[in-house]
């Protein structure tokens, strides 16, 4: 399944609503900090979105500069419980994508395909999946961890429908028709490629 590379990129959250301010995991008692520091910058060039990244012991947050304390604060709370839920997003083991496949084609496939092995491979940086139907291998690419469950689950039956049917003609497509989220995976892998193709600009100090 063809892929351009896509880009790693810190969560940004839009915010409706220059400096630096420092405060102490304590300051939001409602979650469990992983660092032991915040930092909120303010921008006055940042209008309606907040963003965090982690830099060393410390989270940054980027603010606009308009934002009130109140506000301040309800962000930082929520842009912590964003990365930490990023940072622990169980990532499949082979085993584990392994059993998922053989249950999506006994859930999609009529159980008609039946994979030897599926693992995940880190040699694929310009296809999502692929697959060879005389060995019965399914190979993932290491960047689709993270991605939601539902897109890594298009790819697998991508991949399953291709031991049943090697390209990609009427056939193939009626297949993956029984995946319910097809269309909506694919315009999210979409995203992801044109995102890539964007000019990457320097970041303006303070953004």
């Amino acid at each position: 399944m063809p892929a351009d590379p896509s880009p790693g990129f810190a969560g940004e959250t839009s915010a409706r609503g220059a400096g630096t301010h420092r405060c102490s995991a304590a300051d939001h008692p409602t979650r469990a900090s992983a660092t032991s520091a915040v930092e909120v910058r303010r921008s006055a060039r940042r209008s309606r979105t907040v963003s965090a990244y982690r830099e060393g012991d410390r989270t940054i947050v980027l603010i606009p500069a308009r934002m009130s304390e109140a506000e301040e604060q309800r962000w930082v709370s929520v842009m912590l419980d964003k990365l930490a839920a990023q940072e622990n997003k169980r990532i499949l083991g082979d085993s584990e994508l392994a059993e998922r496949a053989e249950r999506l084609s006994a859930q999609y496939l009529d159980g008609r395909a039946r994979p030897v092995s599926v693992r995940w491979v880190t040699n694929q940086n310009t296809r999502w999946g692929s697959c060879t139907p005389a060995e019965g291998s399914i190979r993932l690419s290491h960047r689709l961890q993270g991605m939601p469950e539902y897109v890594v689950d298009y790819v697998l039956v991508h991949e399953l429908a291709h031991l049943l049917v090697p390209g990609h003609g009427p056939r193939f497509w009626r297949l993956l028709d029984a995946y319910p989220r097809t269309e909506r995976a694919r315009g999210y892998l979409e995203g992801v490629v044109a995102a890539d193709r964007l000019p990457h600009l320097p970041a303006a100090r303070g953004e």
